[in-house]
């Protein structure tokens, strides 16, 4: 135990759930990676290698990391340092200049009759292997068709596809031509849908007829319609069969004839910097932004990210639960880079019972299972005990993303799945599409903290004033560039938007828009986003605290807390609660509540008034819709607060809405 203490949930934080051993070090790739630098280089990291001073080295001498990063993952061998990072501003940073690169190139370069390159999980039917021939043949095939039906690079090649294999093919075939991809879940709505896709006009659209979620068939045929109708821009369909096999709109494409031509696949050499695909931010409180990212960039984030933080290579599965619309399916494609083998899920995270994730981790012999703080969470609240129920014996790395993890579920995955595991947490964004804070196999695992910054980011928590602080909350920031932040956002031609969403306040330094606090230990606590900070009297908090002392109540289901300002200078800090079927809130849930606060949060943070919802809304990656609601209770016009298509239960909205209007003329 190092330095204990009480924290989350009435745990005990600081604690090392999970260690390394020397030998285990040694084995993992980023050792043999610290290994080659250092007779690359003449350096010395320890034996094994000491991860602080492998990110010390990583961040203080960018242009020598990614070039070696580039040579030994193959992707771009010997580029001298001088002509890897030309130009090192923020934005505009220039990377890799006259090199080539193909992300569909690299994701099928591992191909091997030894392990399937997909496995395809559904609600309705059992897991399909797609070995690395097939899939080679029909991106090959998928891309040949779009070259027939004239798509050239540069054009944008979208998807509404839910979490199956020919969403991978499109991705890929497009990806191969030089095209755009960009991507929705069939859960959007019209609106939602056409509020992304009619931005980025593009040529082709991917779409299914529908998709199964939660046990229930969701028949999208008109939604499909109304999307042909809203894309002018759109010369030819794909039709995706889902729950129609024998239905084809007219005038589309039929998938089996987009594919029908298997071939290996010509990939097309692109500059470092060419545009792979579009996401895009959330969406909440206005149009979504465009986010840009390049081939290269992602390539090696990716490759980084997954053969040396996540251990990932040939014979491994890896898997993470996610949709098309979140950019965690981005990474999941991208294990392919690392030859691993790639797992699909179509369906929803807890069917048919709570424990669905850990039930197909043994059954497909998952060594990468990725899901939420929230799926953890439920586990733990239903009583499962998956380690017990389950052979988990292949699964080594248990990652979980979306929002900070308290170190409540930190205990029960040690003490109910496994103490094999390494439990990783990681923070990033769809902004980078990839990490800033996350794991490392030469680290120890403490109970409510993320292991370290990961290698080549320069993050630093900084305070109000610009100045680097340790022990306590700042600004998490980025002082070096990334290969992976954004070319651009789509229709910002002078880069205006661009600047003010990441380099304001501080010109040429990335503001992310998290709290992160630094430990002395150099591990990482993010509390949540800056911009929804409860700040009573002075003292700032981050919003994760107080969630993880009301969720660990067993009558609140979930929750969210506002700090809100208000006009006559007062502040009003409400907890609004979804609470469990067939609880009310009593004056005694509302004292166990509030208590819960004082004593594992904040006594300066107790909540002014609990209120009782039927539900709370999060964006369709799972976030609470924190600054959207702030701007409701101070006033601000619902249509131009909230959009209701980026979000998950537009009902829960307009509850909400009632809510604010009702105080408001009060």
């Amino acid at each position: 135990m190092v330095g204990a203490r009480s924290g989350w949930h009435g745990a005990v934080v600081n604690e090392v759930l999970w260690e390394p051993t020397p030998e285990s070090m040694q084995q993992t790739r980023m050792a043999a990676f610290a290994r080659w630098v250092e007779e690359r280089r003449g350096l010395s990291f320890g034996d094994p290698p000491d991860y602080d001073a492998l990110w010390r080295w990583s961040v203080e001498h960018l242009d020598q990391f990614w070039a070696d990063v580039a040579s030994w993952t193959g992707v771009l061998p010997d580029v001298p340092d001088d002509r890897v990072l030309t130009d090192r501003s923020m934005p505009g940073a220039v990377w890799f200049p006259g090199t080539t690169v193909n992300y569909a190139e690299q994701a099928l370069r591992h191909a091997t009759d030894e392990a399937p390159a997909l496995i395809a999980v559904a609600e309705d039917t059992a897991p399909v292997e797609i070995s690395w021939a097939d899939l080679r043949a029909q991106v090959g095939a998928f891309a040949a068709t779009l070259r027939r039906l004239g798509v050239q690079r540069g054009d944008r090649v979208a998807g509404y596809l839910p979490n199956v294999p020919e969403a991978v093919i499109a991705f890929l075939g497009a990806a191969s031509v030089g095209a755009v991809w960009s991507s929705c879940a069939p859960d959007f709505g019209t609106r939602a849908v056409l509020d992304r896709f009619a931005q980025i006009e593009p040529v082709v659209l991917v779409a299914v007829d529908g998709y199964r979620f939660n046990g229930r068939d969701h028949d999208r045929r008109d939604v499909v319609g109304e999307l042909r109708a809203g894309l002018p821009s759109v010369r030819t369909t794909v039709a995706v069969p889902r729950l129609f096999p024998d239905e084809v709109p007219e005038g589309a494409l039929p998938w089996s004839e987009a594919v029908a031509d298997a071939q290996e696949p010509v990939f097309e050499p692109l500059p470092f910097d060419s545009p792979l695909w579009i996401l895009y931010s959330s969406g909440t409180t206005g149009l979504p932004k465009g986010i840009v990212h390049a081939h290269g960039g992602v390539v090696l984030e990716q490759l980084k990210s997954s053969r040396l933080h996540s251990d990932l290579g040939p014979g491994d599965r890896f898997y993470w639960y996610t949709s098309t619309a979140w950019m965690m399916w981005n990474v999941v494609v991208s294990s392919l880079m690392s030859g691993a083998t790639a797992v699909v899920h179509d369906g929803a995270p807890a069917y048919p019972t709570v424990d669905a994730q850990f039930a197909l981790a043994a059954r497909l012999g998952i060594t990468h299972l990725g899901t939420s703080p929230g799926y953890l969470a439920a586990c733990q609240k239903a009583g499962v005990r998956p380690g017990d129920d389950h052979d988990l014996s292949a699964l080594r790395v248990l990652g979980c993303t979306g929002s900070p993890l308290p170190a409540a579920s930190y205990h029960w995955v040690y003490d109910a799945v496994g103490t094999q595991l390494q439990l990783t947490s990681a923070s990033g964004g769809t902004d980078v599409a990839a990490g800033f804070i996350g794991s490392s196999p030469l680290l120890p695992v403490i109970a409510g903290e993320l292991q370290r910054p990961m290698l080549g980011v320069a993050v630093a928590s900084w305070d109000e004033d610009g100045r680097p602080v340790v022990g306590e909350l700042g600004e998490l920031v980025v002082t070096e560039p990334m290969p992976s932040m954004p070319l651009y956002f789509w229709n910002d031609p002078s880069g205006q938007r661009y600047r003010e969403a990441y380099f304001e306040p501080w010109p040429g330094v990335w503001r992310h828009g998290d709290w992160l606090e630094i430990t002395e230990r150099g591990t990482c606590l993010i509390t949540g986003r800056s911009d929804s900070t409860l700040n009573r009297g002075g003292v700032r908090m981050g919003t994760a605290d107080i969630y993880a002392a009301v969720e660990s109540i067993p009558a609140v289901v979930d929750c969210v807390v506002l700090g809100v300002e208000l006009r006559d200078g007062g502040y009003w800090m409400p907890l609004f609660v979804q609470l469990a079927p067939g609880e009310e809130l009593t004056d005694e849930l509302a004292g166990t509540i509030r208590t819960a606060v004082r004593e594992q949060a904040s006594p300066r943070h107790v909540p002014d008034e609990i209120i009782a919802v039927p539900g709370v809304p999060h964006t369709r990656t799972g976030k609470r819709l924190e600054v959207p609601l702030k701007k409701l209770f101070q006033g601000v016009d619902p249509a131009k607060a909230v959009n209701p298509g980026a979000v998950d239960d537009a009902a829960l909205v307009d509850h909400f809405v009632q809510l604010a209007q009702d105080r408001v003329s009060s």
